[in-house]
């Protein structure tokens, strides 16, 4: 596997499957944000598409957020923006595709991957797929992915994930607080509950989606200069020595964690 990770795209009877995956727990690196928002964009002007299905690689974690060695690498306030402008594409790419998206969650999410989740349409999941907002420890807070958990489980339900930032919430408090339309007991029944839906999606009147797409982001319309507002204090509290120095130790296996 390659350690910036990867993007596929598969498409099967009017249904585009967007596969992700890193080795580190399908961790997201610039290069594959640049690609999932590229196949987001390209699917949804694809017309012979009617849904979209967004997974990642494996039976493991769904996503461990950002990557932290190139969260390392980050220099400049130029650089952590652009890096975390990749959160906020791929955010406003699932937003503005109008086609509906399903995402199917069968692991742990932390971080930009509960934004991915929060972002979709309705999202399925499996009941390993508790949810961290780890930023905060971190030290640079999620701010680019703050709008699409906030719409999905209001500011009560993100303010507690944000709040308590080491802590692992389970897959049914995710499901209680709305990010999770449904839980299912085992992979295999994921997978049929992911392809049932998607299957009955794909024989609906894509004008109809459209305009279902056009209610349910209502009142979204401000996001492209709302992320990228975010982006830029993401940027610069990552340079911070706070942050550098979790990461280390993160590295390291000494966050207490």
């Amino acid at each position: 596997m390659s350690t910036q990770g990867s993007v596929t795209t598969d498409i099967t009877n009017r249904i585009a499957t967007i596969t992700f995956q890193h080795p580190k727990g399908n961790a997201l690196t610039r290069k594959t944000l640049e690609e999932l928002e590229q196949a987001i964009t390209s699917v949804g002007n694809d017309r012979d598409i009617r849904v979209v299905v967004i997974h990642s690689e494996g039976d493991g974690a769904f996503c461990g957020g950002a990557y932290f060695e190139e969260l390392m690498k980050i220099s400049t306030y130029e650089e952590g923006k652009r890096f975390f402008m990749g959160f906020a594409r791929v955010i406003n790419a699932m937003r503005k595709c109008p086609k509906l998206i399903i995402a199917r969650v069968q692991g742990k999410a932390v971080g930009g991957g509960v934004g991915i989740a929060a972002a979709a349409d309705h999202a399925l999941a499996h009941p390993s797929a508790a949810v961290k907002l780890s930023e905060l420890a971190l030290g640079i807070g999620p701010f680019v992915v703050e709008p699409a958990i906030c719409r999905k489980i209001g500011k009560s339900g993100f303010s507690t994930l944000a709040i308590d930032a080491t802590h692992w919430y389970k897959a049914e408090w995710a499901r209680k607080k709305g990010l999770y339309a449904d839980i299912l007991d085992s992979t295999d029944q994921l997978d049929h509950a992911v392809f049932e839906l998607a299957e009955k999606l794909a024989k609906s009147n894509p004008e109809a989606i459209r305009e279902f797409k056009k209610i349910f982001w209502s009142g979204t319309e401000h996001w492209d200069t709302l992320l990228e507002e975010r982006a830029e204090i993401s940027g610069r509290l990552v340079l911070s020595e706070y942050t550098r120095n979790y990461i280390d130790n993160a590295k390291n296996g000494n966050t207490g964690e």
